[in-house]
């Protein structure tokens, strides 16, 4: 019977050490897990210049006076016409500002980029929208000669857009 005891007790300390390793190992797993969700939550190791800044809702300004152009001399004679009406895209009152108090300069900046355009070339959708990037420089050039202001439009919409 000495032995049975001896045995019983010997089984019975192995078993409660493997249960307190088992514990403390579940333990340190669930505390390092935790520790790892931290750092991943708060985004510890990412630098302030990485993280995206909030824009500004835009800011439209129509240009309410329409451009015209008469394209006689491309159309072997023939009278043809052009007409735009367009808004203007920024994130700044700034940049309104100087485009309203630029906007005659900036008339006739676009009067003069419309008027050098190919007839047949605006007739397509390339042709479009390469005037109207064009009409996005012609502006910011325009801005950041005459004024201050360190920003720029973001974008030039055509409103209305008739050829005939």
């Amino acid at each position: 019977m000495a032995e049975e005891r001896e045995d019983i007790e010997i089984t019975e300390g192995k078993g409660g050490k493997k249960k307190l390793i088992i514990i403390i190992v579940v333990a340190l797993l669930l505390i390092g897990g935790g520790v790892a969700a931290f750092f991943m939550m708060s985004g510890g190791d990412e630098p302030e210049e990485e993280k995206a800044e909030v824009k500004q809702p835009p800011i439209y300004y129509a240009i309410e006076d329409p451009f015209i152009v008469n394209f006689s001399e491309q159309s072997k004679g023939e009278v043809k016409y052009m007409q735009i009406k367009l808004k203007v895209k920024a994130r700044s009152q700034d940049v309104i500002d100087a485009v309203t108090l630029n906007l005659p300069a900036i008339q006739h900046e676009l009067n003069m980029l419309f008027f050098s355009q190919n007839y047949d070339e605006l007739q397509t959708i390339e042709g479009t929208k390469a005037l109207q990037q064009s009409s996005l420089n012609t502006i910011n050039e325009i801005l950041k000669n005459e004024s201050s202001v360190d920003e720029q439009l973001e974008a030039v919409y055509f409103t209305s857009f008739i050829m005939q």
